[in-house]
């Protein structure tokens, strides 16, 4: 079954976790996955030069996002437009956690401005306090409704998150939900069946996941083979128009 990575990384990735993949690395994974593309972003906004370098490597296997700051201001939003104008990049990634404001700060507007200008997805990190919540990410996406946000990881390990999630993705449209983290199985079927056929996609977050474990996530909810290839390939192909 032919899959769309919803979110992953290249780079070397230190201190607690010390992970790393580079292009190469990572399209030999994809590679032996029968994964088609993937959604790729950088370790931070520092890293958008290397992931275009990738893009122009491997065109027809990477889908590249612009890995977004709000506390670059000005110069930041520039970025943005550079990228997708100029390098063809898809999306663009926010990480409030790593990067310490919480998901509905108001300096984070001129991104999702920029976002709703150029008809492009924001993919953001989910699930962990005080930063990354669910509830966060849902008065940002209310805000906008235009603007398509992917909830990376739907909540991550904490049940609590990912129910808040899927409450938060059913009272809002414009949520995504991306399960790569997440541990629950059972949470895939139900935001399928409840959320929205279209709104739920598989990822692998690499280097930090391997495929073989988001697979089997996916493969053990309980969907039929419909829904699994919506899972892995249908509902990412529609959201970022391939």
């Amino acid at each position: 079954m032919k899959k769309i990575d919803a979110h992953s990384h290249i780079g070397d990735f230190g201190g607690w976790c010390k992970v790393s993949i580079n292009d190469d690395e990572l399209i030999k994974q994809m590679d032996e996955y029968d994964i088609e593309k993937t959604i790729l972003c950088g370790r931070d906004p520092g890293d958008n030069p290397v992931v275009c370098e990738a893009y122009k490597k491997y065109p027809n296997r990477i889908l590249p996002i612009v890995y977004a700051s709000p506390f670059e201001g000005e110069e930041g939003i520039k970025n943005i437009y550079h990228y997708v104008q100029k390098e063809h990049f898809v999306g663009i990634k926010l990480n409030p956690l790593k990067q310490a404001y919480v998901a509905d700060a108001d300096f984070v507007d001129p991104i999702m401005k920029a976002a709703e200008d150029l008809n492009i997805p924001v993919f953001i990190h989910c699930g962990h306090p005080p930063y990354s919540l669910p509830w966060s990410i849902a008065l940002l996406a209310e805000r906008f409704p235009k603007v398509k946000v992917v909830m990376i990881h739907m909540g991550h390990g904490h049940g609590v998150y990912i129910d808040a999630s899927l409450k938060m993705a059913k009272r809002y449209p414009n949520l995504y939900l991306e399960m790569s983290g997440m541990p629950m199985s059972s949470k895939i079927k139900e935001a399928y069946d409840t959320v929205g056929k279209d709104r739920i996609m598989f990822g692998v977050d690499a280097p930090f996941h391997h495929p073989t474990v988001e697979m089997q996530k996916v493969l053990t909810s309980g969907l039929d083979e419909k829904a699994m290839e919506d899972v892995f390939y249908n509902n990412a192909a529609k959201l970022m128009n391939i």
